[in-house]
């Protein structure tokens, strides 16, 4: 049995879903995406990305047809068409199909894509293991906290990181680590989290804005500001955080070893009380 994914109002298999050639997502990457995950067949912080979702598109002018509360249906109905008990679900909206040219065309309807993936989140062998990072120049535009379906950089960070053997690629601008290819970077000092400053410079995480929410209940605290590549190496600990890493700890960084090479206690921790939260159904406003 295929997929159920839904397209422009449709739920339909796989197999015949399609979408205009003249798509501005497809011919010019003019489109925003977000990935919610879903653990125990619950959605995860749906609200926080939906509204991730509407600051991104009000930053290209891309307007939304879709209320808050139609775009979760959505995602309920193909949780449950497709019987999805662990994974995420990928939503991509773009300015739509129109003859190819750069300024916006007027007249044109959004283009609205969902899928869903099957994904070991909870049980993720990282999880046990740790995951090496990789360093890498960041290659990316100015404006980072958009979340645009322009990902040809961090797909050339990743596979840069899958070829050097590793599970995640860090970016760095001048020797600042700015994020990861697919997530927010932080590393520990002692009881305190560290992880830079929101800004254009990268994306507003949501696990990150999570994690952040029960800093009490964990016993942390958080100091937000830079690190340097060199101070990362330096670090007590180390992890990242994404909707579909959820809080994975970081044991080897260049090749350089983190905490003895095994997860620490503090990602241990953070990652117990996010799934903890998640299953219950967690919600961010």
């Amino acid at each position: 049995m295929s997929r159920i994914v839904y397209v422009n109002g449709a739920y339909l298999p796989e197999e015949e879903a399609k979408i205009s050639v003249f798509d501005r997502g497809f011919i010019f990457g003019d489109g925003i995406y977000e990935v919610s995950a879903v653990i125990g067949g619950k959605l995860v912080d749906c609200e926080a990305h939906l509204a991730r979702l509407e600051r991104s598109c009000g930053e290209i002018r891309l307007g939304l047809p879709w209320s808050k509360a139609e775009l979760v249906a959505i995602h309920e109905e193909l949780i449950k068409r497709n019987n999805l008990d662990e994974g995420g679900i990928y939503l991509q909206v773009s300015r739509g199909a129109a003859d190819r040219d750069f300024p916006f065309p007027k007249d044109v309807q959004p283009t609205l894509v969902m899928f869903t993936q099957a994904r070991n989140f909870v049980n993720a062998p990282g999880a046990k293991t740790g995951i090496k990072v990789v360093s890498t120049p960041d290659l990316r535009w100015a404006r980072r906290d958009i979340k645009s379906v322009n990902l040809l950089a961090p797909v050339l960070a990743k596979q840069f990181a899958l070829e050097s053997g590793a599970q995640e690629a860090w970016l760095v601008e001048d020797g600042v680590v700015t994020e990861g290819a697919s997530s927010t970077a932080w590393i520990v000092k002692g009881k305190t989290l560290i992880s830079r400053p929101l800004s254009h410079k990268v994306l507003p995480g949501i696990t990150r804005k999570a994690v952040l929410a029960y800093l009490e209940e964990s016993g942390f605290s958080f100091e937000e500001r830079e690190f340097t590549l060199e101070e990362a190496l330096d670090a007590e600990e180390a992890f990242i955080t994404s909707a579909t890493s959820l809080v994975m700890p970081v044991t080897s960084i260049d090749g350089h070893t983190i905490h003895n090479g095994a997860p620490g206690p503090t990602a241990q921790r953070l990652r117990e009380i996010y799934i903890d939260y998640a299953r219950k159904g967690g919600v961010l406003g």
